[in-house]
């Protein structure tokens, strides 16, 4: 017996990957349903072509289900899928350059830009925090940039990201201090200023 069919609430992680891996087509359907829109707005911060993201998603998600028997049984499946959608992306836009002939203008450009969903908060307040937060967020390097939003608006821990971004789990600690370091520095100087703006004001 199918065990979606049995159980039709949404069964977690690794309960999804073991029916996929057996072939069950409604758990990989539940898998596109529930990561689609998060790997698009992955995938937007590292293109603004939506078209090209959507394909890419395509591809992986194709490529996920023709390859589901050499998968590995246990893995975190937003890091697999981050991870894999983040190499196929990088791939097809160096193939891209390579064929046109002009810089690449997209891989390591990783920029923080919030949709309505991400930036929704009640209160005049509250708002301005987080356009200032974002502001600032969008003032470190790129890869700082990656990996502030893979820690806190993903919740990946520090082994997840460092495969998202194929990187050492020192790399992607250090990364993360020197990022938050920064945003400190700059949240503590923006608040002197305004401070200052007012009191000679």
């Amino acid at each position: 017996m199918n065990i979606l069919n049995k159980n039709p609430v949404i069964l977690d992680e690794p309960e999804l990957w073991t029916e996929l891996k057996k072939g069950n087509c409604l758990a990989f359907e539940r898998l596109m349903e529930r990561y689609g829109r998060l790997l698009f707005a992955y995938g937007r911060k590292y293109s603004s072509d939506h078209e090209f993201v959507k394909d890419c998603i395509q591809d992986l998600f194709l490529d996920l289900w023709q390859k589901r028997d050499r998968l590995n049984d246990t893995v975190m499946v937003k890091a697999y899928l981050l991870a894999s959608l983040r190499r196929r992306m990088h791939r097809a836009l160096e193939n891209k350059r390579w064929q046109s002939g002009t810089p690449l203008d997209c891989v390591d450009h990783f920029s923080v830009e919030f949709s309505v969903e991400e930036s929704l908060v009640e209160g005049e307040t509250s708002r301005n925090v987080v356009y200032r937060m974002k502001s600032l967020i969008g003032q470190l390097p790129k890869r700082q940039q990656e990996v502030v939003y893979l820690k806190f608006f993903q919740e990946l821990d520090r082994d997840h990201i460092s495969t998202v971004m194929n990187m050492a789990p020192l790399s992607v600690s250090n990364l993360l201090q020197a990022a938050i370091k920064q945003l400190k520095a700059r949240w503590k100087a923006e608040f002197f200023v305004v401070s200052l703006v007012h009191l000679l004001g």
